[in-house]
């Protein structure tokens, strides 16, 4: 008979099982690094031109080569870059004493290959080291997602002014049907501008279609220029380096920030991957970013994500593709946006990778909506996983990009936003937006919340807004004729920006007052312990107001009433005779504190375990004991003063000991430490067994159930009650007490 094991079966049904695990196939593209077909690193200059990179002669190089070699290396560094041992170079990123640009300088000059070996050299641990150090941008930003199956404009504004809200510093929005694309851009700008202004907004479509929005300033950044590590990729997406980079010059002469997209993974994907590591052909698209003369990129993966991570060592080349970026100089969007795994374990692990040493945009996309309305494909984390990352942040004293708003600043915001995009509908003449909507809007958590629209409708009037001469000019007049004033000066704002072009430095961002914050005024200098970013002052005080956060004094205030008043005091403790039990309870019992953690008046548990002692026919004296808020030595001192030798401790919370004369402190006959989940019943049942144990009879424990959440749930509360129960210790005996109950027996 074959057998199973409960405990194996559990285990499969655990989220993890629900992955895949396969092992490498370097012929396949299916290793993340150290693929036999990778090459190794070679750099041969001849007059001033490349002639050998990667062990490939320049007769023999494919388009990426040939673009690296007379666009991306720093020739006036190559040779020393190339001569240095590539784990010397891996000592220099992690030691803290090395600066970041002398290791900028060093990289500059080195080849695929070479970037490669030197992150062979590396562990999870020195990247993230090496990544605190080589971030471009001193202060880490965060990027949402923000889109909806309905393509709602009420919904999109909403949520885009609530991500605004909660600290975003881009917005990135997509279609469903491309030719929402003019009116998703302008829901997002509008609504991000509602909720703070310098917002910068974006909208993931076809290039050239991009390009046309932002020429009418619906967008401010573009990211979805996609580079690949082999030319036959390159080519299937129609594209080659040198249009990639034209596309780019195009953004930035229009003043519009540009981040290409990469990411391990896709040439596999695509079945070209040409047998090499899905890190050295993502070495290869980070220098074609950097010879297009773009200021950043999109990496960590991306949506590929779930290929690497079927592999050994995976989501430590997810790590090393980011940290490769940042090696070159360049704005890094760290992933960690398309769904990674089922696990919630595993996600957040990975996540932690970035989060901790902290990237330029911690995610290229966090979903400020749920999953079900992401038409990026879902989100690592969502919208309903708000308040766990603000705790993160909270917990590490790390600053992950957002801040935690309450549930009127976010209401108020929706429908400011909502409202706004009503007026702009209503004065440009396009579907109306209704009130229902609008209100819908605010209380929101998906597009099913919302009623359904003319899309027909919709979709003309987005056409004819991409076709017409009307720009975000117009959107400004009729913002202003309605009185939407800061709404309007927030997008002015953003459109002069534009002309200015200041925010094209490297890693910019805006701050609330269109300050520019970027690799250049605002450098990261980390340089070890004491020095660099630190999360303090007022965006850690920022961090701190969790809108959960409340006085720990409020977490005892229910425990704390008028005092029993069937309870009095009658002097000092004598002991008694045999056939009683005595019930001993902590100092504050009754007096400063009146029910347990569980919420059971005082009166009532101790009717409850004197109903217990009576009905097995014995007596029972209370005593309080002053001496101690321990209930080892509580019960140890009512056991000494027991005629029987048996006595019941109750802690003020509620937490109760059976003990004996003659047992060690610590030692007990029972303990019912989950105080939360005592009844009445149970108090009752525990003075039962006090007077079984004093008669000498048989005796079966009471059953306890235990709560493995109780302790996470409780622990402050029990802190605080136990502090208060710990303020009322008198040096005096313990005292007798009068409690004048009806036994129901």
């Amino acid at each position: 008979m074959t057998q199973h094991s409960r405990r194996f079966k559990i285990l499969q049904e655990r989220d993890i099982n629900r992955e895949t695990f396969v092992e490498p196939w370097p012929e396949a593209g299916l290793t993340v690094t150290d693929s036999p077909f990778d090459p190794l690193p070679s750099l041969r200059v001849v007059d001033g031109q490349v002639v050998e990179l990667d062990g490939r002669q320049r007769s023999d190089f494919d388009i990426l080569d040939l673009f690296i070699a007379d666009h991306a290396l720093d020739l006036s560094v190559a040779e020393e870059a190339m001569a240095l041992p590539a784990l010397h170079i891996a000592r220099m990123l992690a030691d803290i004493n090395v600066p970041r640009t002398e290791v900028l300088r060093i990289v500059g000059g080195c080849t695929p290959a070479k970037l490669v070996e030197i992150i062979r050299h590396m562990n999870v641990l020195e990247m993230m080291v090496g990544l605190a150090k080589m971030r471009v941008r001193r202060v880490p930003a965060n990027q949402a997602h923000v889109t909806n199956k309905r393509e709602h404009p009420a919904l999109l504004a909403a949520d885009a002014a609530e991500a605004a809200l909660r600290g975003f510093a881009e917005i990135e929005t997509t279609v469903g049907v491309a030719r929402f694309a003019p009116f998703n851009a302008l829901a997002i700008l509008v609504g991000s501008q509602t909720g703070r202004g310098g917002v910068l907004t974006q909208c993931s479509v076809e290039e050239a279609l991009g390009l046309q929005l932002a020429m009418k300033g619906l967008t401010t950044y573009a990211e979805t220029l996609s580079v690949y590590g082999t030319e036959r990729s390159f080519i299937d997406g129609d594209d080659t380096p040198w249009s990639k980079a034209f596309l780019a010059a195009a953004y930035a002469s229009r003043g519009v920030k540009v981040r290409f997209t990469s990411g391990t993974g896709s040439e596999a994907l695509m079945g070209h991957s040409e047998g090499r590591s899905m890190l050295y052909l993502e070495a290869r698209c980070l220098l074609v970013v950097r010879g297009a003369g773009s200021q950043g990129v999109q990496n960590g993966s991306i949506s590929c994500i779930a290929l690497p991570e079927s592999l050994p060592g995976g989501v430590r080349a997810v790590l090393a593709e980011n940290l490769l970026a940042a090696m070159l100089g360049l704005e890094v969007a760290s992933g960690n946006d398309a769904l990674a795994s089922h696990s919630a374990i595993r996600k957040t692990a990975k996540l932690m990778l970035q989060f901790i040493p902290g990237t330029d945009f911690i995610f290229s996309g966090y979903s400020a909506i749920p999953k079900a309305d992401n038409l990026f494909g879902g989100g690592n984390f969502d919208a309903e996983d708000f308040d766990d990352y603000n705790v993160l942040q909270r917990d590490m004293q790390v600053d992950g990009g957002t801040r935690s708003i309450t549930e009127d600043e976010a209401l108020a915001i929706r429908r400011e936003a909502a409202r706004t995009i009503q007026v702009i509908y209503e004065e440009l003449g396009f579907p109306s937006i209704s009130d229902e909507e609008v209100e819908a809007a605010v209380v929101a958590h998906a597009s099913t919340d919302m009623p359904v629209r003319d899309v027909v409708a919709d979709l003309a009037a987005a056409e004819s807004f991409l076709a017409s001469d009307k720009t975000i000019l117009t959107v400004v007049e009729a913002l202003s004729r309605r009185g939407f004033t800061k709404t309007a000066r927030n997008i002015l704002e953003m459109g002069r920006q534009r002309v200015a072009g200041d925010y094209l430095q490297p890693a910019a961002i805006f701050d609330q007052q269109f300050h520019v914050q970027s690799g250049i005024n605002a450098p990261n200098d980390y340089g070890g312990p004491g020095t660099g970013y630190r999360l303090d002052g007022e965006r850690w005080q920022e961090v701190q107001g969790l809108h959960q956060v409340q006085s720990p004094r409020d977490f005892i205030a229910d425990r704390i009433g008028v005092p029993v008043a069937q309870l009095a005091e009658l002097g000092v403790a004598q002991r008694g005779s045999s056939g009683e039990v005595i019930v001993a309870v902590g100092p504050a019992f009754g007096t400063e504190l009146t029910q347990t953690i569980g919420g059971l008046p005082h009166e009532d548990v101790l009717a409850a375990i004197l109903t217990g002692i009576a009905r097995e026919g014995l007596t029972a004296r209370v005593v309080k004991v002053y001496h101690s808020s321990d209930l080892a030595a509580i019960s140890h001192a009512g056991s000494e003063i027991s005629g029987s030798g048996i006595a019941v401790g109750l802690q003020s919370r509620g937490t109760t000991i059976i003990q004996r004369r003659g047992l060690a402190r610590l030692n007990n006959l029972e303990l019912f430490p989950q105080s939360p989940s005592l009844t009445l019943e149970t108090y009752e049942a525990i003075g039962r067994n006090a007077a079984l144990y004093a008669k000498g009879e048989p005796t079966t424990p009471v059953p306890i159930r235990v709560d493995n959440w109780a302790r996470l749930r409780l622990i402050v509360k029990t802190t605080l009650l136990h502090r208060r129960e710990t303020e009322q210790i008198r040096d005096q005996p313990p005292t007798e007490l009068y409690f004048d109950w009806e036994p129901d027996v």
